[in-house]
């Protein structure tokens, strides 16, 4: 599918929409006019005239959503031999924002963070050391949440922390390891299982 399809086609869609409605609403009212059913069931709100909505419930209507204000996702052809078998927990956890053996709060994180560091905007490598840091740190009144955590190498965040003036490993701030790995290895004709 080319880009931009999906936007003719959702419009497409909605006139297709529309049409029905028209229908349905001339069927369930066979004595009225047009104009009394336009009345009825369509309403100006916002910019446009011709929204299928409900009478104002509370302080604003309930209106039928429109296919064209769907966001279009783009999405991102996985780089050269990646795969998820091959380990490289940065990229996948970076990529899909979760993986079963990094800690949720980190894939989320690297997602979040497009795979950069926040202090240097290098993206990270499989071998890096990721640490946790506090944009305000907690000494400072930083609260501990998704908003204000940020994940850093190791030596920006000794930088970052010397700067800040904050204590560092006191306010909570903690290394992000994965988890170790699993692995099967026969050993005398058993199968072990091993962490790497």
């Amino acid at each position: 599918m080319k880009i931009g399809i999906s936007k003719v086609a959702y419009a497409d869609i909605d006139d297709l929409m529309y049409q029905k409605l028209v229908a349905w609403a001339k069927r369930r009212h066979p004595k009225k006019n047009g104009g009394w059913i336009a009345k009825k069931y369509w309403q100006s709100i916002g910019g446009s005239n011709w929204e299928f909505a409900t009478k104002q419930v509370g302080n604003k209507p309930l209106r039928l959503l429109n296919h064209v204000e769907t966001p279009i996702v783009r999405h991102v052809k996985v780089k050269g031999e990646a795969s998820p078998y091959d380990e490289n927990l940065v990229y996948w956890s970076t990529r899909r924002g979760n993986s079963p053996e990094m800690p949720s709060r980190i894939s989320k994180l690297l997602k979040k963070q497009k795979g950069k560091c926040a202090h240097c905007g290098l993206y990270f490598r499989e071998d890096d050391v990721i640490e946790v840091d506090h944009r305000i740190p907690k000494s400072q009144g930083g609260k501990d949440s998704y908003e204000n955590w940020q994940l850093l190498h190791r030596h920006c965040h000794d930088t970052k922390t010397a700067l800040d003036g904050s204590f560092g490993n006191k306010s909570g701030c903690n290394r992000a390891e994965p988890k170790p790995t699993k692995r099967l290895e026969k050993v005398e004709d058993k199968w072990v299982m091993r962490y790497a």
